[in-house]
């Protein structure tokens, strides 16, 4: 057995993925426009109105979109690590941006037009005020946001615990 616990590694050890999602549609700005249309509730009750109109006329157009958002060069995943949110681009692990459990302390998520028919939002991480890193589109973002705050207290607490051992273990040799 190489950890004490397991299904836990130190972040000193190995990263390893605690989470991995996928941007949804509404991550761009075309996405949102579909999601604006067919969230439309106007009509005649709630069994037919012009938005299910709309998503049923947009399939085709929808189906397009979607695969060319999994083509190498536009797709993206986010990934939660024991040691930070990674940014990578689609399947590879070229990484395209990423952020440490301990750059931020905070997580807003924001809900664009359009967002909420797909449901997505974007995740803002902020140290106090500042905005530090964006995720853009992410699907169901509450459990996302939810993921890496979790993460982020228990790497937190853990380089805590690690400070507070080094003197005493200085001392002690």
């Amino acid at each position: 057995m190489t950890q004490p616990i397991s299904g836990l590694t130190p972040p000193e050890v190995a990263e390893v993925t605690v989470m991995t999602v996928f941007p949804s549609m509404g991550a761009t700005p075309f996405g949102r426009l579909i999601g604006r249309l067919c969230g439309l509730q106007i009509g005649l009750g709630k069994f037919f109105t012009l938005g299910k109109l709309f998503a049923l006329l947009l399939i085709p157009v929808a189906l397009v979109y979607f695969f060319w958002r999994l083509s190498p060069w536009a797709c993206r995943r986010y990934r939660i690590t024991n040691r930070r949110v990674v940014v990578h681009r689609w399947l590879t692990s070229q990484e395209v941006a990423s952020i440490g459990l301990d750059g931020f302390d905070a997580i807003d998520v924001e809900v664009l037009p359009g967002q909420e028919w797909f449901p997505c939002g974007n995740l803002i991480f902020r140290r106090g005020p500042v905005l530090v890193f964006e995720l853009e589109g992410v699907r169901e973002p509450e459990v996302f946001r939810q993921a890496c705050l979790k993460a982020a207290r228990g790497y937190q607490a853990v380089q805590q615990v690690r400070q507070q051992q080094a003197p005493a273990q200085a001392a002690a040799s």
